[in-house]
């Protein structure tokens, strides 16, 4: 039994009664023995219990009251009471004081080891409510700990995963602890795992190494990312497949356009009857009339088939995140200006992605040489549309009319950027337009409204 149990508050009132009524006893007894013995000594009990309840002034005036009741019944020579009455007290006070000091400490490591308790509770409950996998491992690759999700990841069905090697089910982390390393780290990885029924999944795994005495640990969370990275494949394929009827769309209707001309100097050219017999002249026109059923080919769809209700706060955040990196390290500073509660519009999120990252890319290439360097994206309603104004300090725009034309000469990459781009806003009912400035370019994605577009769907 613990004897410092006896200082719990339950215990206070009881014992500082108890307390009283020694000192009471033991003066009543002192002065009664007083031609006998001194029983003085005995002031230390009270004191003891004393110094687990009362604050430290008190103790201090309890002390001194139980020397001064010593002295005052001892037999002992009354030339030498002054140093016997000095070192009772410090005796005494200090007795009290030390009690009082240790119950504190006590006290306290009570509660923080409560607290400890209740932290671990709620870690612990965290843990194995966790959706995601979590394990720890020690230096020898075996698991320590594996929370519900973990053996359900793991090894469903099958034995716990405690003590099994990792390696089994992630090599990666055990190469990790093959490594030694001279200090704990963080990071991530993807890598493949393997289920003890021998399916094999992509894993993503945050983790991080620490020290013990037993030697290195490491606690990694484990999720499985193949149905993720099924959604990104089949979903990059679409888009692929969608944006490569928008280009072919587009080329067929340039192609329109030259056979349309061609098609003018033919007829004019077939009214020659010395012509009507060249054999030139009727594989020419054979050429003519398949390049007019290629430029016929209607890949797309209705402009308001193509698009979705899309909230385009959501979309700018997505840009933020992927530009503001890129832009820091260029020294390029951006400005975000979107009027606040922008409505719904019409469109198709991933086209219009690539649209916003086409252009913030052309305004950081154009910028690499300015002495200020500033894009400005503004996003507002005007008209019954949203527009969203790209506006930079780059070196602007030497022939504005050749922007939209595919393979313009000087282009930095392919020359069919910008082409693309307005390609895929007209695809869902958008359209991308340039507004000259006296300094640096400014486009602008125009969208239209997500209610109007449903009124042209229904109408």
């Amino acid at each position: 039994m613990d004897l410092l149990s006896i200082y719990a508050p339950a215990h206070r009132q009881r014992m500082l009664i108890v307390a009283g009524v020694l000192i009471g006893g033991i003066a009543l007894i002192d002065w009664w023995a007083t031609h006998y013995i001194s029983l003085g000594f005995l002031y230390l009990f009270p004191i003891i219990i004393f110094g687990g309840f009362l604050s430290r002034t008190h103790i201090v005036g309890i002390a001194l009251l139980c020397a001064i009741l010593q002295e005052a019944f001892s037999n002992l020579p009354e030339n030498e009471a002054v140093i016997r009455l000095v070192f009772s007290s410090v005796g005494f006070v200090g007795t009290g004081l030390f009690i009082s000091e240790m119950v504190r400490n006590r006290r306290i490591i009570l509660r923080h080891s409560n607290e400890l308790e209740d932290a671990e509770r709620q870690l612990h409950s965290l843990i194995e409510s966790s959706p995601a996998a979590i394990v720890t491992i020690n230096a020898s690759g075996k698991v320590l700990m594996a929370n519900e999700a973990a053996q359900h990841l793991l090894a469903p069905g099958a034995t716990p995963l405690q003590g099994q090697p990792i390696e089994s089910y992630l090599p990666a982390l055990r190469s990790v602890l093959k490594t030694k390393p001279s200090r704990s780290f963080r990071t991530t990885l993807q890598c493949t795992g393997q289920r003890t029924d021998g399916e094999v999944f992509l894993a993503g795994v945050w983790f991080s190494t620490y020290n013990t005495l037993s030697g290195p640990r490491l606690a990694a969370i484990v999720v499985d990312l193949s149905e993720d990275l099924r959604n990104r494949e089949e979903l990059s394929l679409d888009h692929l497949l969608k944006n490569s009827r928008i280009l072919m769309s587009t080329v067929a209707h340039e192609i329109r356009n030259l056979s349309g001309a061609v098609l003018v100097v033919h007829k004019n050219l077939s009214r020659i009857k010395e012509l009507e017999t060249n054999e030139d002249f009727r594989a020419l026109t054979g050429l003519l009339q398949s390049l007019e059923r290629i430029s016929a080919l209607e890949l797309g769809s209705p402009s308001a088939q193509n698009g979705e209700a899309v909230e385009l706060t959501s979309v700018l955040d997505e840009l933020r995140i992927l530009i503001e990196t890129t832009y820091h390290e260029s020294e390029i500073r951006v400005e975000w200006a979107a009027q606040q509660q922008l409505p719904l519009v019409w469109a198709d999120r991933y086209g219009l992605v690539q649209v916003f990252l086409n252009l913030a890319k052309n305004s950081q290439r154009a910028m690499m040489s300015t002495r200020t360097k500033l894009l400005r994206i503004a996003a507002g309603e005007e008209n019954g549309k949203v527009l969203i104004r790209f506006e930079d300090t780059g070196t602007g725009v030497s022939s504005p009319e050749n922007l939209f034309r595919p393979f313009q000469q000087g282009a930095k990459s392919s020359g069919i950027g910008l082409y693309v781009s307005r390609a895929i806003m007209r695809s869902f009912g958008g359209d991308l337009n340039f507004e000259p400035r006296s300094q640096g370019s400014c486009f602008v994605v125009v969208l239209p409204l997500h209610v109007a577009a449903e009124e042209a769907v229904n109408a």
